[in-house]
């Protein structure tokens, strides 16, 4: 289906060069632009970037930000009883400040399907997936027993690794006591994810957890089960479909994959990434805003401005003034 055009494609946000008082740093991710200012506080803005295969790809994303941001938020705030996590404030649609932590070096990812990365490592033959084993006799997007934690090294450049536990524990990235504890609320989170998502009719498949540590204390930090950092099904129908092994309807980053591969591209040295048509870009908009709608129940409301990056500097500063 062809798209029809969003307005204010001038305004897609993907990149900023902020400088506020205070300000000691800022890193710019694959998707986030982090600014710290002093020793306590992350400014956290959410761009229109998207990337795959750990590629920023050329083009950004219409409202992107604003659906990861605003997702994020709904998620760290309904999951505040389970672990505290480092938010403070939502200033601005695509904004979030925040305590700042010492993240750890790995990423607790969480998987209850066999799907993305762990369907691909199954067909290869694989059967194992960071020292978890994996049972036989599964299909592409098949149940698993019960969740499986297959963390990743958390690669400030290039790719991210797959780790197992074992790992993770002999080479001291995280302390035994600490890893136990994120292992906890890794589970924890997910089931509260995966409740929320049936109440809305969805099936969250998979996703990540990051975490770190301020004063001897773990917080949640990042987002959480946003399209970029996890995968849904629909739950209408995803029985019959596995019963005739057909692809599972999906409302995550996976598509964009799944359009990257069969186009020639998945972030090898040689590959170039596929040309990115207004179709295809408001394509990729329109998905996100319909996960936002279906997970959070809610009518997304596009945050349209005259200038993107003057409205968003202006609300943080009027925040940071606030604090003074």
């Amino acid at each position: 289906m062809i798209s029809p055009k969003l307005e204010n494609m001038k305004n897609v946000l993907t990149n900023t060069e902020f400088n506020f008082p205070g300000q000691v740093s800022k890193y710019k991710g694959k998707v986030r632009d982090v600014y710290t200012l002093g020793e306590q506080l992350l400014v956290m803005v959410a761009t229109d970037r998207i990337s795959a295969f750990d590629v920023v790809l050329p083009k950004g994303i219409p409202y992107k930000g604003q659906v990861l941001n605003q997702i994020a938020a709904k998620f760290l705030a309904a999951t505040a009883d389970i672990v505290p996590n480092w938010v403070i404030a939502v200033p601005d649609p695509v904004v979030t400040v925040g305590v700042a932590c010492e993240p750890f070096k790995v990423e607790m990812v969480i998987r209850g399907y066999l799907s993305g990365h762990a369907a691909r490592t199954y067909a290869s033959g694989g059967r194992m997936l960071c020292g978890v084993k994996l049972p036989e006799g599964m299909i592409e997007n098949d149940k698993f027993p019960e969740p499986i934690i297959t963390p990743t090294t958390k690669a400030s450049v290039g790719h991210d690794e797959d780790i197992s536990r074992e790992e993770i524990l002999r080479t001291g990235l995280v302390s035994k006591t600490d890893y136990e504890q994120i292992e906890a609320y890794t589970r924890a989170l997910f089931q509260r994810g995966t409740e929320m998502a049936a109440s809305r009719g969805l099936i969250l498949v998979d996703t990540k957890y990051e975490f770190g540590k301020k004063d001897g204390k773990i917080f949640l930090i990042d987002e959480i089960h946003t399209p970029d950092s996890s995968r849904y099904f629909y739950l209408e129908g995803y029985a019959e479909r596995q019963r005739k092994s057909e692809p599972q309807r999906q409302l995550s980053k996976e598509f964009v994959r799944q359009w990257l591969i069969e186009n020639g591209f998945q972030g090898k040295d040689g590959q170039q990434v596929p040309e990115m048509t207004e179709t295809v870009v408001n394509g990729i908009s329109e998905r996100y805003i319909e996960l936002y709608e279906h997970i959070t129940g809610e009518k997304f409301q596009k945050q349209v401005a005259a200038d993107t990056l003057v409205r968003v500097e202006k609300n943080i500063r009027s925040f940071l003034e606030k604090q003074e």
